[in-house]
């Protein structure tokens, strides 16, 4: 009856945040309550399911994000790449790239926020349209979210299910991580952008170089990265080392704020506090599934399913992702998932990390196909809305699953390759 129970109340709960009933922490918290109410999870089992490490890098990165993005530094690097570029079509794609780059250790969000004026200014210049350059911004933002530790919330959670440390994503057990799983999808599906971009001829006009405020966070950004790589050579650090180093860092920042005014930071107001909340309600609904039996459930049901094939077991994990992915906000899935691609790896005695690593990519990558697949697709639409532009699903589509798909296929072949 429990499993019963805790499933009904976590799909209900999934089904209203997909269709945005409601306060997004009221249903979520809401269904915790009755989880606690009903004697599905006792507190001290939601208590211990809260992952306090994710919460400070998601923490820490959010404060520290916050001064990188104001001191105009990618948008600096934006508008030195267009200057240097030599044609119209190499510097739509150069900036898609550095927005890539910049997701690697940013929001993908404010990735988009901090480069989608220069975007708008540099189309308006070469008289090109904006509509195919934001989305190809977008999309590269959300590619290489993926890469790295710090680069998505997705990516954390990874981290946080597979003991990840940040070089973890770089290089793992004698073989190359994530980031380079990354790196393989991102030469395919920026060939896809190169072909969208390339019927944009003529010279480059230059753009007004951008001011940086401070070098002090970037300074900061680059310290913390170097930092969190090297805690993964302290034997038997704590697991909470990464979450501490972020917040570590996060503080240094703030100091310094207060001293240099460099932006008037309000904390309550500027950070983004319902994602923080949203995911402690969501470890404690996933908690239930995984304390009651149902994660178990379900990776012996994929595993009957593909009797016994790992790789077909792969593939649906990776692909079943990516359709999901593309409708649905990727945090619940891939926090209610980890957990099954762990046990499916399990069951098919193949490392864990294929099937992690796999679904990772499905549930990061899908979003790119429609404009509602992730928060970045969102705000880039709206950017082009407000300034005067229409853009259809299809027209999203268009340029979203031929990037997609030329970014899974190459970045699952490369895991599964590597990591069988």
């Amino acid at each position: 009856m429990t499993k019963v129970l805790a499933l009904l109340i976590f799909l209900t709960a999934y089904v209203m945040l997909i269709q945005r009933k409601g306060h997004p922490l009221l249903v979520v918290w809401g269904g915790a309550a009755l989880l606690l109410a009903l004697g599905v999870i006792s507190p001290d089992q939601a208590l211990r399911s809260i992952n306090l490490n994710v919460i400070g890098i998601f923490l820490g990165t959010m404060i520290l994000s916050e001064f990188f993005v104001h001191s105009q530094v990618p948008a600096f690097l934006a508008a030195v790449l267009v200057d240097r570029s030599r044609s119209v079509a190499s510097a739509l794609l150069a900036v898609c790239i550095l927005a890539g780059a910049v997701s690697a250790v940013v929001d993908n969000v404010a990735t988009v926020l901090m480069i989608a004026p220069i975007a708008l200014a540099v189309s308006k210049r070469l008289k090109v349209s904006p509509v195919p350059f934001l989305i190809g911004i977008a999309v590269s933002a959300n590619l290489q979210g993926a890469a790295t530790l710090i680069g998505d919330s997705t990516s954390i959670l990874l981290a946080s299910q597979a003991n990840m440390t940040f070089a973890d994503f770089f290089w793992m057990r004698g073989r190359p991580g994530m980031f380079f799983a990354v790196q393989v999808g991102a030469v395919f599906s920026f060939y896809v952008l190169h072909l969208v971009f390339r019927k944009n001829k003529g010279r480059i006009v230059p753009v007004e170089p951008v001011a940086v405020t401070s070098w002090v966070p970037t300074i900061l950004m680059v310290l913390m990265m170097v930092t969190m790589a090297l805690s993964s050579f302290i034997p038997g650090r704590p697991d909470y080392t990464i979450g501490l180093i972020a917040l570590a860092y996060a503080a240094v920042a703030l100091i310094w704020n207060a001293f240099a005014k460099h932006k008037e930071l309000d904390l309550i107001r500027d950070l983004d506090w319902v994602t923080v909340f949203l995911l402690c309600g969501l470890f404690v609904l996933i908690g239930s599934l995984t304390a009651v039996g149902v994660i178990q459930d379900i990776a012996d049901a994929i595993y009957q399913w593909t009797k016994g094939n790992a790789f077909l077991a792969y593939n649906v994990l990776v692909w079943l992702s990516v359709l999901l992915s593309a409708f649905v906000d990727n945090i619940p899935y891939t926090m209610a998932m980890l957990p099954v691609a762990r046990l499916v790896a399990t069951n098919m005695g193949v490392s864990p990390y294929v099937m992690m690593f796999g679904l990772m990519l499905g549930t990061t990558l899908g979003g790119n196909i429609t404009p509602i697949g992730a928060s970045a697709n969102v705000v880039a639409v709206s950017i082009l809305r407000k300034n005067g532009e229409r853009v259809s699903f299809a027209d999203f589509a268009k340029i979203g699953l031929p990037f997609t798909l030329a970014a899974v296929i190459s970045a699952s072949l490369f895991v599964w390759a590597v990591w069988r």
